[in-house]
């Protein structure tokens, strides 16, 4: 029995395809072909049946993939728990967040995993689509929004509040923003995602929704951070973007109770019986650093 040869077939079938697979277990696509083959000739069946855009797992391929994959997570596990026992948190950590999630959260994040456990190597990848964790070999996520797949562990850490935000200079230069119909007079710095010509806002007893003169329109919610920032307007933010440069006097919520939009935070990662420390780390320091900065309920 060669393990490489099961472990192989099961990633290509979680990853989707043989190239898929090749990149996640960075070797190369003929090897994986190769291995792949060289269990169905062991088996003396066919598990996948290969056409030019997809996989089709046979009957046969089903049942030992289950199979398979169960005894191979029970492997990984009893690996894991000898590596949970041995010590402190090292490796390579694949992590995923919103492209959009900011950079100060991110920064703050990653500065004390550096200090507190220098032997974890942080990679971050920054994407708008949704990211199968499994299939593309990410340990951990932050995902906001409703979540989809029931199958990941998942910890909430609070709730992301889209709130209007001036810089200090722009509010001591302008007319004050007292009623969020006073926004139709001021020049807007849109974050695209949350509307072009327009910004409803809400509180506890009403919806408004309020058209708006745009000097920039933007999908990069760092530029527009950096843009109010400089004093160049006001601008719909979510709350832990804004944290510091709010805690610093640097940023100012100009509607109080009013805001855009509310988006549970969430950290995420596959269900495993033993978490790897350098897991374990990670999520306990981006749990409080988030948990700071975001509202405690949706």
């Amino acid at each position: 029995m060669d393990f490489n040869q099961i472990a192989v077939f099961v990633k290509v079938v979680q990853a989707g395809s043989f190239s898929a697979a090749a990149r996640l277990l960075e070797i190369p696509v003929s090897t994986v072909s190769h291995r792949v083959a060289m269990l169905e000739k062991r088996l003396g069946v066919t598990l996948l049946q290969r056409t030019t855009r997809q996989l089709h797992l046979t009957e046969a391929g089903k049942d030992y993939f289950e199979h398979a994959s169960e005894g191979l997570a029970h492997f990984f596990e009893a690996e894991s728990s000898i590596m949970n026992a041995k010590g402190e948190p090292s490796g390579v950590l694949r992590v995923s967040a919103p492209f959009d999630i900011g950079n100060p959260l991110l920064t703050a994040i990653i500065d004390e995993m550096n200090q507190c456990w220098p032997a974890v190597k942080l990679e971050f990848i920054l994407i708008k689509r949704y990211v199968d964790l499994v299939a593309e070999g990410i340990d951990v996520a932050i995902r906001t929004g409703l979540l989809e797949d029931s199958t990941l562990i998942a910890k909430h850490a609070g709730v992301a509040q889209w709130e209007v935000f001036a810089s200090q200079d722009y509010i001591n230069n302008h007319k004050k923003i007292k009623i969020p119909q006073d926004i139709r007079h001021h020049c807007c710095l849109p974050f695209s995602p949350m509307g072009k010509e327009a910004w409803t806002l809400q509180n506890q007893d009403s919806s408004l929704t309020i058209p708006i003169d745009n000097a920039i329109i933007s999908d990069d919610i760092s530029l527009i951070t950096s843009m109010a920032l400089a004093g160049k307007g006001i601008a719909l933010l979510p709350n832990y973007q804004c944290h510091f440069a709010h805690r610093e006097g640097n940023l100012v919520s100009l509607l109080p109770g009013w805001y855009a939009r509310r988006d549970p935070i969430h950290i995420v990662y596959p269900r495993q019986r033993y978490m790897p420390p350098k897991l374990r780390a990670f999520v306990d320091i981006a749990y409080d650093h988030l948990k700071s900065m975001l509202k405690p309920n949706a």
